[in-house]
C-alpha cells in the first residue's frame, strides 16, 4: 500500500554540508521517494548536493514530501531531524 505524507518544518540551523549528508543518509534508509521542498525548489532528500543546493537558511520554512510504502515514517523521521540541527 502506498501513501503520501508532508510535514513543514522552519530550520533551526543553516542546512549546510553536515546536516545535508546526515539527512540524505537517514532518507537512503526508506523505500518511498523523499523529497525536500524550500520555496520553489524541489530535491530528492537522497542528493546531499541537491539538499545543499536549496541554500536553505535558518528561519527557512522548509517541507519534507514523501510517497511510498514508509512514507509517513519517512517524513516523521527527517520532520524530526530537520528541527533538531543546530
Amino acid at each position: 500500500m502506498s501513501a503520501n505524507s508532508e510535514a513543514t518544518v522552519v530550520l533551526p540551523a543553516d542546512l549546510h554540508a553536515r546536516p545535508a549528508g546526515a539527512l540524505v543518509r537517514a532518507a537512503a534508509g526508506f523505500t518511498s521517494i523523499v523529497e525536500i521542498i524550500a520555496g520553489e525548489r524541489r530535491v530528492s532528500a537522497r542528493s546531499v548536493l541537491g539538499v545543499m543546493g536549496l541554500n536553505a537558511r535558518a528561519g527557512t520554512p522548509v517541507v519534507v514530501s514523501a510517497t511510498g510504502d514508509d512514507a509517513v515514517a519517512a517524513v516523521a523521521a527527517l520532520a524530526v531531524m530537520l528541527s533538531s540541527f543546530e
